[in-house]
């Protein structure tokens, strides 16, 4: 399927099963309005049940192409043909950069009669164009990394985000290659895999032109990506080379420079809904090409469900559509050479063509057990606005999912929130409770405290509420559960008390992150406190709300230092990350007082694990999250040894380093005074 060049020409093929008539059209540059050469399909020649397909000579990589398809404009039986809109092939491996993108005449209907009459109005010259290209590029020998998820720390990171701000200094901010000259910053910090927010073409400028409460105009622009136009085509304005096929070779130049590097790449993939929106929205290829299949329609046939929130949701289980999303998945990771997918709204993916979530869904363990699928990793946001919420349980075994059980009750615990030390301890063990039933051990649980998708860490700690109020939806868009506090007051503070609770409360978060079993991920930018001013739902934030103020590392390079070190104490500890649960051989959780902890006392906020390591080593984690000192009562440890301080976010860092090396831990005796809301580990040696 797609375009795919041959040498002498060019082979195209295009699914549709309604359809009656189809006209490839070629184009000579890509703002052009009519095509330089047209290609009429016969239906019976160029025609092999649903595929539509022609051979072309004498064109090569690089030849600008589109679609129309024509068909019966039927809404009330789910049919939207029009061949007056040029669409989009969804097998296109590069589409032009296209900076003047409208929405306006790539509606398939007549606005002036709601959505039951066609458009006449011609869409060509305001519709992107997509690119034949061809799979040369020289990897170099490359070949996946597959580190155990027992050795991963995720860096959740958006392309263009990463570098868009002058203070990254990069010679291609905002760029694939901008990523790339930042790889020994990654490096240097020891995180393992990077998880790009999408990198799939889709419409920045999808939202409106004028702001709904100022009425002046409005420059947002759909940042984040969760907006999909071209599931194969990496985004042309992401690459620093143009738009002409050279972003495919930069992403995989990309890719091969990270697997240089040790550090894998996992794509986040939106397989759940597309950019056409529902009836009102424009026509752009799935819609135009086949709407009753590609879609999830509502029983009139007319409307769509929507379990993603955007209006539309793609029909993930219908067997054509299966195909498709599987297609797309290898031709990343046999072409692009990424290493895995984290999947937006997963629990899309389990329901059938009627809406109903499946039993046995068959796309998600499809998916598990494809050949060219099997050894990549899988992540699943396990839940969708229509109120699926399936974490533990999302398919089978293969598939890791976002653990926001452990976001919440790890911010909910460090707040101070009664009631919160079973659980709290339960996620820094691998969540047993929510995964062991199913069969999932540790490593499917990916284990995050902040992501792009809410507040970040500085500001977690900064602001008791959102403040969304540039987005323009008068601060109604992004949770209300926060889970957050601000210590103080609201927002950047000089305050010197409130500033160091602050700092602290990061590396409370940041020390359980990196000790609990499970997989770690990381959002960019918070080892160093990047701020949003308290927006937590930026996604319509291209511009300094978002970007990487690099200024910042410098301010707080301390609190990089630590989290680089945490890191490394991870990978030093492989008992903190087996991709198994605990026995009672290997812990053994206390209070204070050396007894077991107060579990059901609603104000009971103190605890301390003791960890068995091999050779009699051992490790003792303590946590305070109330607001009073406590001296913890020290285990005895093998013949020989001592307790030793590896770190305690209580300390100023001026004042004792805040993770040391073997030769500088201070000895500790019997036992150990705890500050308010801290945290603290020692090690037997």
């Amino acid at each position: 399927m797609g375009a795919h060049f041959h040498g002498g020409g060019v082979n195209f093929a295009l699914f549709s099963r309604h359809a009656s008539r189809v006209h490839l059209e070629l184009f000579e540059l890509p703002e052009d309005a009519e095509p330089a050469r047209v290609v009429s399909l016969d239906p019976g020649r160029n025609r092999t049940g649903d595929v539509w397909h022609v051979w072309v000579n004498d064109i090569r990589p690089g030849q600008l192409y589109a679609y129309r398809l024509d068909g019966p404009y039927q809404p009330e039986k789910g049919h939207r043909f029009n061949f007056h809109k040029l669409l989009l092939d969804p097998y296109a491996r590069a589409m032009t950069l296209h900076s003047d993108w409208d929405y306006g005449p790539a509606r398939g209907y007549d606005p002036s009669e709601g959505d039951l009459s066609p458009s006449k109005l011609d869409n060509a010259g305001s519709m992107p164009k997509c690119i034949v290209t061809d799979s040369s590029f020289d990897w170099q020998h490359d070949l996946p990394l597959r580190h155990s998820w027992s050795k991963t720390v995720i860096y959740e990171v958006h392309v263009r985000g990463f570098t868009r701000h002058p203070s990254a200094k990069t010679a291609h901010p905002g760029t694939y290659r901008g990523l790339m000259e930042k790889i020994p910053y990654l490096k240097e910090l020891g995180v393992t895999a990077l998880e790009l927010l999408p990198v799939h073409e889709f419409n920045e400028r999808q939202l409106p032109e004028i702001h709904p409460v100022t009425g002046q105009p409005f420059t947002a622009h759909n940042y984040w990506g969760y907006n999909s136009v071209g599931y194969f085509a990496p985004k042309a304005s992401y690459s620093s080379a143009g738009s002409q096929r050279q972003q495919v070779l930069e992403f995989k130049a990309l890719v091969r420079a990270l697997h240089q590097a040790g550090i894998e790449v996992i794509l986040d993939v939106v397989l759940n809904h597309t950019a056409e929106g529902n009836e009102l929205g424009p026509t752009l290829n799935f819609r135009g090409i086949d709407n009753a299949i590609y879609y999830m329609l509502a029983d009139d046939k007319r409307h769509y469900k929507n379990y993603a929130g955007t209006g539309n949701t793609f029909n993930a289980n219908h067997p054509v559509v299966r195909n498709y999303i599987l297609d797309v998945l290898r031709y990343w990771v046999v072409e692009m050479h990424v290493d895995g997918f984290r999947f937006d709204l997963a629990s899309i993916l389990g329901r059938g063509c009627d809406g109903k979530l499946l039993a046995h869904a068959p796309l998600p363990a499809q998916i598990a057990e494809d050949p060219v699928l099997r050894d990549v990793k899988l992540i699943a946001e396990a839940w969708d606005i229509a109120g699926a919420y399936e974490l533990g349980n999302f398919s089978e075994q293969r598939w890791s999912e976002w653990n926001s059980r452990y976001r919440d009750d790890i911010r909910r615990f460090w707040r101070g929130d009664e009631g919160m030390l079973g659980a709290f301890a339960s996620r820094i063990c691998g969540s047993a409770d929510i995964y062991a039933a199913s069969g999932k051990e540790p490593d499917n649980s990916i284990n995050y405290v902040t992501c792009h998708d809410g507040f970040t860490l500085n500001d977690l700690v900064s602001y008791s509420r959102k403040h969304n109020e540039a987005n323009g939806e008068h601060n109604y868009d992004g949770t209300d559960d926060n889970y957050s506090a601000n210590y103080g007051t609201e927002g950047e503070t000089t305050d010197a008390i409130i500033e160091m609770m602050r700092e602290r409360q990061i590396k409370n978060f940041l020390l359980t992150l990196f000790i609990s079993r499970g997989v770690p991920m990381l959002l960019g930018g918070d080892e160093f406190r990047r701020t949003q001013q308290g927006n937590n739902n930026a996604y319509c934030q291209d511009n300094e709300t978002s970007w990487y103020d690099w200024h910042r590392l410098e301010t707080h390079a301390e609190l990089f230092r630590f989290v680089q070190r945490l890191i490394a104490f991870r990978h030093a500890h492989p008992v903190l990350s087996r991709e198994s649960f605990y026995t009672s051989e290997e812990i053994l959780w206390l209070g204070p007082q050396g007894g077991p902890p107060e579990w059901h006392h609603p104000h009971a906020k103190q605890c301390a694990c003791f960890i068995r390591e091999e050779a009699e080593h051992a490790l003792l984690l303590m946590f305070n999250a109330g607001m009073d000192a406590v001296d913890f009562h020290l285990p005895p440890v093998a013949s020989g040894m001592q307790w030793r301080l590896v770190v305690d976010t209580g300390h100023e860092a001026q004042q004792v380093p805040l993770i040391v090396g073997a030769d500088d831990m201070l000895e500790i005796t019997s036992s150990y005074q705890l500050s308010m809301r801290s945290s603290a580990i020692l090690i037997a040696k």
